[in-house]
């Protein structure tokens, strides 16, 4: 069996986090490429696992890069390769698998409850100890799933995770650390300036909410790892 996992960034600032401890002590190799600079590859079966990793950047700016990400994982999927998409990584794979993505109503930024239904409970969400779930959120893209998806998490706004055989794509963000979060709002300002929010709202105070993301991070993890190693 392959022993290398594939992770692609679509930013510089948005990595594997926690996810990439998890993976090393589980003994993975992982090639790291950065979208844009580093051509993607063509054939998915040189790797046990795919994580396509989140940006600013949309779908349906029809950039060269995503486009090429896409036709990945129309490939994996044929190849039975597991991918994890995490917001952006969601989006495209509900894009190249035969959904819509679109801009929302309105974006989801900060610390947000996510509803696990049924179907994620008995899946990439089994062992989470409630329905209810409070996780970081960072996007205004949302999506129309695939007719052969099966919904596995929502929010009050948006589908937040779904499956398609051994393809997982999650809206909301669970890799997080405190750096990686006090990075974003130093380089998205901006957009956290347009919500009336502050950096304060987000980071302050919040070791509970990290201390429980990073309890549901490697519960995803774990579970992702079995699709993997069942394939």
């Amino acid at each position: 069996m392959v022993n290398k996992i594939l992770s692609i960034q679509n930013t510089s600032i948005e990595t594997l986090g926690n996810l990439r401890d998890f993976m090393e002590n589980d003994g993975y190799e992982i090639s790291t490429i950065q979208a844009g600079i580093d051509d993607i590859p063509i054939d998915p079966r040189q790797y046990s696992a795919i994580i396509i990793l989140g940006g600013y950047m949309s779908v349906y700016d029809n950039l060269t890069y995503l486009n090429a990400e896409q036709e990945l994982i129309r490939k994996a999927h044929k190849n039975r390769v597991p991918i994890l998409g995490i917001c952006l990584g969601s989006q495209l794979i509900a894009q190249a698998l035969g959904g819509r993505v679109y801009k929302g109503k309105k974006k989801e930024i900060g610390w947000h409850d996510v509803t696990i239904n049924s179907n994620g409970l008995a899946d990439i969400f089994k062992g989470t100890n409630s329905e209810r779930i409070r996780v970081f959120q960072w996007h205004r893209d949302t999506y129309d799933l695939p007719n052969t998806s099966k919904l596995l998490a929502y929010s009050d706004m948006y589908p937040q995770a779904f499956r398609i055989d051994s393809i997982i794509g999650i809206l909301f963000h669970l890799e997080v650390n405190y750096n990686m979060i006090r990075q974003w709002t130093e380089e998205y300002i901006s957009e956290i300036k347009e919500e009336n929010l502050s950096i304060e709202d987000i980071l302050t105070d919040k070791k509970k909410e990290f201390e429980n993301l990073l309890n549901s991070c490697k519960i995803v993890y774990s579970n992702f790892s079995k699709i993997v190693n069942s394939n």
